[in-house]
């Protein structure tokens, strides 16, 4: 019996027609959600990425603009777009776009978005804040891969799961929001021996290495859920994920296909976030 295929289209498109609820009773407020990005540089993958967030925010209601700065842009200059929109008040979320070229150090940008304008969920702060249980800004991957779960009534607790992938941005993240649910966690990486041995047991099985067909069929336990996070080009062009999809789909319960399973929700939930950093902006004047 194949795999149930775990549409991610589908879920991401009903996270924005719940949010569209929610932006109209905020403009009702006179509040517009307003989303900035900034792009270093013409990196092919981040202008493609940042059409799709354009795209989720206008279908939304979320007002968005995008900062292109040169492949040459300073570091400064990069600082200065950022505080400018930490100051401005018709913008509640910022990101900017990665990866970032290599004369721009990374952290220091991070850090440098105010947390409460940090709708990537990147900042230490709201990592810290995640960490400890508070609520915060969820990065967007593992926040989207969590409703996927939730939207197919799968519920982690007291199942094994185990996550290929140890990355600060969702390899981390989601095993402590698995970790959060009670399930119980295990970390696996490049440098993981006999991982198949690991795999076989996962109840759900998360694939975030960034390498093409990792994962085969015989590595997947009989009926688990599997959520594929990669994505990788391959010679013909043509995207593909971590695991082997013809292979995983004649094993596993439930199934997310690359492209069209986690990538929207992604999305999904920057838009989420947006939405939430404006409805806090409006709490905050309010009670001003």
């Amino acid at each position: 019996m194949l795999a149930s295929i775990i549409n991610g289209k589908e879920v991401a498109q009903k996270v924005r027609a719940e949010l569209s609820e929610e932006v109209e009773k905020l403009k009702q407020e006179n509040v517009v959600p307003g989303l900035a990005v900034i792009l270093v540089g013409n990196d092919p993958a981040s202008l493609s990425y940042i059409k799709g967030k354009q795209k989720a925010s206008e279908e939304t209601g979320i007002h968005f603009t995008l900062n292109h700065l040169s492949e040459s842009a300073t570091q400064q200059e990069l600082l200065e777009k950022i505080d400018y929109y930490n100051e401005h008040e018709s913008f509640h979320g910022i990101l900017v776009q990665l990866p970032l070229p290599k004369h721009i150090e990374e952290k220091a940008v991070i850090e440098r978005i105010s947390p409460l304008k940090d709708v990537d969920g990147f900042h230490p702060l709201n990592t810290g804040k995640m960490l400890a249980g508070e609520d915060t800004y969820l990065s967007c991957t593992p926040a989207g891969i969590m409703k996927l779960l939730s939207s197919q009534g799968i519920s982690p607790e007291g199942k094994h799961a185990v996550v290929v992938g140890r990355s600060n941005i969702v390899g981390k993240p989601v095993g402590q929001l698995l970790l959060d649910q009670h399930a119980t966690v295990t970390y696996c990486h490049s440098r993981t021996k006999n991982l198949s041995e690991y795999t076989r047991q996962a109840d759900i099985l998360i694939a975030a290495a960034g390498k093409a067909h990792l994962i085969k069929g015989i590595d997947i336990k009989p009926g688990a859920v599997v959520i594929d996070v990669g994505v990788n080009r391959m010679d013909n062009g043509k995207l593909t994920g971590d695991v082997d999809f013809e292979e995983a789909k004649q094993v596993a319960g439930y199934i997310t296909p690359v492209p069209g399973g986690v990538g929207p929700m992604t999305i999904a939930m920057l838009a989420y976030n947006t939405v939430k950093a404006a409805k806090q902006f409006l709490s905050e004047k309010t009670s001003r």
